[in-house]
Order: C-alpha cells, then structure tokens, then sequence
C-alpha cells in the first residue's frame, strides 16, 4: 500500500513538471515567434524603422484592423497603410504558420510594446482566416 502512494505522488510529481514546461513553452512562444519573424523589420521594442516599417509599438492599426491582422500575417500585404498618423507602403511578406502560432504571435503583439488590447482566441484567429482574400 506504501509502495502504491510513492508511485502515485512520483508520477504525479512527474505529470506535473511535464505540464509545467509545457505551459511555459507556450507561454513564450509568441515571443519566439516575433524574435523569428517580425523582429528584424519592426525592431526588438516594435518601434519599426522609421519612414519605411511601421511601428507595432502603440500602434493604433492594431485596434483598427484587428480583424485583418491573421490574415496579414499569413498572406503579407503591399500597398499604403496609414500607421499613428505616418503613411507606410513597403511591402510586407507573409509567414506561413499555423492559426494557433498566428494567435500567439498576435498575443505578444497585442499585449508588449505598450500595446493593451483584447486577446485573440485562437477559434477567433481560425474563423478570421477562413475569410481571408485570396492570396495574391
């Protein structure tokens, strides 16, 4: 019987650190993901460069063209955007990820570089890319 608790609070202990380092990877990944793909152009503190990138940093795009951004994201974009009030229109290339790196992604986003806005869910991302134009 002594036996049986040891195994079960071993395994337990077991379950519960693997879980945890899940989580955690989780956690970053949208980090991961911006350091991979977006940092090199919109810089490591989202300010953009100036003139030519937009910032992400307290940028009031984000707000409003939150339903664009998944599909923006996957497909890239060309043409002028007006980002805080400065015109922008360098072509942007498109990452393929998958909606639940997309949703991550656009969580650190939304949520770093002063930026306070809602969360997507990762269903909300999924739907939002259904209804993406045709790639070019």
């Amino acid at each position: 019987m002594r036996q049986n608790k040891l195994v079960m609070v071993a395994m337990a202990g077991f379950a519960l650190t693997t879980l945890t380092q899940c989580f955690t990877k989780k956690k970053d990944e949208g980090k991961r993901l911006y350091e991979q793909h977006c940092q090199s152009c919109h810089m490591d503190d989202g300010s953009g460069l100036k003139g030519l990138i937009p910032p992400l940093a307290n940028a009031d795009y984000l707000q409003t063209h939150r339903d664009a951004l998944p599909c923006i994201i996957r497909h890239g974009m060309d043409g002028s955007i007006i980002v805080n009030g400065v015109e922008y229109n360098k072509e942007m290339p498109g990452v393929d990820l998958r909606a639940d790196h997309i949703t991550n992604l656009l969580n650190y986003i939304q949520t770093n570089f002063g930026n306070n806005n809602p969360r997507y869910t990762l269903t909300e991302v999924q739907e939002l890319l259904e209804s993406c134009p045709p790639e070019r």
